[in-house]
């Protein structure tokens, strides 16, 4: 493959990755709006998840063509990113406030799953079919409680419109949930095509590919939308996507991926478990300073992550 076939694949599969993703939220978001879901919990789940299909469509088309470490490099690495680099980006742009309910809540089973994974990492050498089912049940259960703690909020008409711009019908919302589908799948499909190529050009491992670029790369649905909602000072939506997506990437996408495939856990460097795990503490306390994300701690997320990305290619 030539240097400008890779390029088409990656910078093609990009965009339908971007694009499917869009189209993947914008649906589900107007259709759960619609139900009467509260805004909180469309950002920890629809959104969130929505966002994240990109690397849970790579992270098995990884798999299944015996790139594990691509797999686990993407989730591992979309997890740095997203509170690094796409949180960092969101506060920078916009003090975020913080619920009372991520830090009590959310955030703290965050931590819970993000230590539970690298103790996996440091004790079994692959996550099996067991494992995988083990995480999956976690994440039903999961979305069991959040949906049951919904009901005790309010929803009113003004959130349903604030939340459903495009005042999409049903019938639409359902053509944008499937043309969105179709864009991740063959957007994944192109990009590891891409990526796995460039990894073979230059050397690099495909752990590194998948922690950097393909990280990044299917990153690039939750960057837009967490940008966008600090923008519209949507906080509950920025926050709640990262956060939400983070959850999603650990229990949903590593769970279905070793359902489906046993992943190698052996390529995980003790540096990337320590950057990983110290992205999912540190949230914690920046977000309790009066329950707001100021400025200079987006900047900080920000230059931890460039010092790690710089770690990584150096």
């Amino acid at each position: 493959m030539s240097i400008i076939e890779i390029i088409l694949y990656l910078v093609f599969g990009l965009i339908l990755l971007v694009l499917g993703g869009e189209g993947l939220v914008r649906g589900s978001s107007a259709l759960a709006a619609r139900f009467g879901v509260t805004p909180l919990l469309i950002g920890l789940t629809i959104v969130a998840f929505g966002t994240s299909s990109p690397e849970l469509v790579v992270s098995l088309q990884a798999a299944l063509k015996g790139n594990s470490d691509i797999s686990l490099g993407n989730i591992i690495g979309s997890n740095i990113g997203n509170i690094g680099l796409i949180l960092g980006i969101s506060a920078l742009i916009m003090p975020l406030k913080v619920q009372v309910q991520i830090i009590r809540k959310e955030i703290p089973f965050m931590i819970l799953i993000s230590v539970l994974i690298a103790a996996l990492i440091l004790t079994v050498d692959s996550f099996s079919f067991v494992h995988g089912l083990i995480f999956f049940l976690m994440l039903i259960t999961y979305l069991f409680f959040a949906i049951k703690n919904s009901k005790k909020e309010v929803i009113t008409e003004e959130i349903i419109e604030e939340y459903t711009p495009q005042k999409l019908n049903a019938g639409l919302s359902i053509v944008f949930i499937i043309a969105g589908l179709a864009g991740l799948i063959f957007g994944s499909d192109l990009f590891v095509k891409g990526a796995v190529e460039v990894a073979k050009i230059f050397g690099i491992s495909d752990l590194v590919i998948g922690l950097t670029i393909v990280a990044v790369g299917t990153s690039l649905p939750e960057l837009v939308t967490s940008v966008i909602a600090a923008i519209k000072k949507e906080t509950d939506i920025a926050i709640g996507n990262i956060v939400g997506s983070n959850i999603f990437n650990l229990l949903g996408i590593l769970g279905i991926t070793g359902m489906v495939k046993e992943i190698n856990l052996n390529s995980i460097t003790y540096a990337d478990l320590g950057v990983f795990i110290l992205f999912a503490v540190l949230i914690l306390p920046l977000s309790r300073t009066k329950f707001v994300l100021q400025r200079w701690e987006g900047a900080l997320l920000l230059a931890v992550y460039a010092g790690y990305v710089a770690y990584l290619v150096y």
